[in-house]
């Protein structure tokens, strides 16, 4: 039944520090996370979010036009930083919506009205949160924080990319990208994990 405070003299707890772990544990046994006002709301957000603090990279609010919007969600979709987006109440649904398409389903927490009277931190996931605002209306200015992408996902998805290639379009697809053909088939041979001798004889030809 007490108030206990965090307090240092290095920094905002809670950023690249062990206050983190503090957090997160108070999340996980049902306790209160109450940011002090500090110099912006996306760093009382990210401290009581309970997602990583380590990296993040802040977008604030996202571009109004829709294919600049669709770009800049496309140079997101494999950031492996904790992501911090800006929100209205009145366009909250629709970027949730573009935010699935582009990230699929992803954990993050939605954190409204910072440091005013009806504060409220909703640790959840977008395909979730999705479902909580097609029956609620949203309210108040919104601060997204979304847990960045897992590199192993991301290798697995480059993987996906090229296994049902065949070898000479494996090359051919560095190649297309820039790379010089020795150096396409480097990375081919680092891809398949096999020797750069396995891979040069399809090269020849290209």
């Amino acid at each position: 039944g007490k108030n206990i405070a965090v307090i240092t003299d290095a920094g905002t707890p809670g950023i690249s520090d062990p206050g983190e772990v503090i957090c997160q544990k108070c999340i996980e046994a049902g306790i209160r996370v109450v940011p002090i006002p500090g110099p912006a709301a996306l760093i009382n957000a990210l401290i009581a979010s309970g997602q990583p603090t380590r990296r993040f990279c802040f977008e604030a609010f996202l571009p109004a036009e829709k294919r600049e919007r669709k770009e800049v969600l496309e140079d997101l979709r494999n950031e492996t930083r904790t992501i911090i987006l800006y929100e209205a109440p009145h366009r909250l649904k629709r970027t949730l919506s573009e935010l699935f398409e582009i990230f699929g389903d992803r954990d993050m927490t939605i954190c409204k009205e910072l440091t005013k009277k009806h504060e409220t931190f909703r640790k959840t996931t977008l395909k979730e949160a999705i479902a909580f605002y097609e029956e609620e209306e949203p309210r108040g200015e919104y601060v997204l924080v979304f847990h960045g992408k897992e590199r192993a996902e991301i290798e697995e998805e480059k993987a996906e990319s090229w296994e049902s290639m065949e070898i000479p379009d494996h090359i051919r697809m560095y190649m297309e990208q820039g790379l010089s053909k020795k150096d396409a088939v480097k990375k081919v041979a680092e891809d398949r994990n096999v020797s750069k001798k396995d891979i040069y004889p399809y090269s020849i030809d290209l």
